[in-house]
């Protein structure tokens, strides 16, 4: 158990924190956070974790498992949280012409489902004052053709963001970040990235991470999308 200065440490659930963003996101974080970092998998052999410190706990929150919100609940119900990011989600190509009842369901329960419950869950057990902070997508003021099911999830989650503030409005704070490109795919095409925002460059999960920091820091924002993509959709 920690105790002294340590016990003023922030603790902040990362429901999404094992991969890419996620991770880099838990990295950023970490030298003055306690995290509770989510997996849809089980965490063995993620030794990068231990390197985190001893303030990192790590749940396994499967998005398809049928007992999840009870898990969710059970999981959470001893802990204090300072801040909460839901960042879990899916990236799947879904032309128009491809759509089926079971993909549609897939993308829709990791990248709007699964955010919701996880809030919920963790509604509760945050602080007074804390802000709980939805990742959605820049894509909901520019929609991707190519990922429509994906871009209409995001757009959901993020028009549910001034209706959570207002039901949890005065004890809770609610903020979404609509996420430009923040770490590129391998197959990307980094320079017509760069080229296709205002600012010329690729976010980073740092870019992220100060905003995550300045929402939680800003005791009178609530309700609204920060948008943070160098630009893009307004290009």
């Amino acid at each position: 158990m920690q105790t002294g200065a340590e016990d003023k440490r922030p603790m902040w659930l990362l429901a999404g924190g094992r991969t890419r963003l996620g991770r880099a996101l838990a990295e950023a974080l970490a030298p003055d956070h306690d995290l509770v970092l989510t997996s849809s998998r089980g965490w063995e052999g993620e030794d990068w974790v231990h390197g985190l410190g001893t303030g990192v706990t790590t749940l396994q929150w499967d998005a398809a498992a049928p007992d999840l919100e009870a898990r969710m609940v059970d999981d959470l119900a001893s802990l204090s949280l300072d801040g909460a990011v839901l960042l879990a989600g899916s990236f799947p190509a879904q032309p128009f012409g491809t759509w089926t009842r079971e993909t549609l369901e897939a993308t829709w329960r990791i990248n709007q489902a699964f955010p919701l419950l996880a809030a919920q869950a963790a509604a509760p057990r945050m602080k007074d004052g804390a802000c709980l902070q939805f990742i959605v997508d820049a894509a909901i003021h520019r929609p991707f053709l190519k990922r429509l099911p994906y871009t209409a999830a995001k757009a959901g989650l993020a028009a549910l963001v001034p209706g959570l503030a207002r039901a949890l409005a005065p004890r809770l704070r609610v903020v979404g970040h609509a996420l430009g490109t923040a770490l590129p795919g391998e197959q990307d095409d980094v320079e017509a990235l760069k080229a296709a925002n205002l600012l010329g460059r690729i976010g980073t999960p740092e870019d992220l991470a100060r905003a995550l920091r300045y929402a939680a820091e800003s005791p009178y924002l609530t309700g609204t999308i920060l948008t943070l993509d160098g630009g893009w959709s307004i290009k």
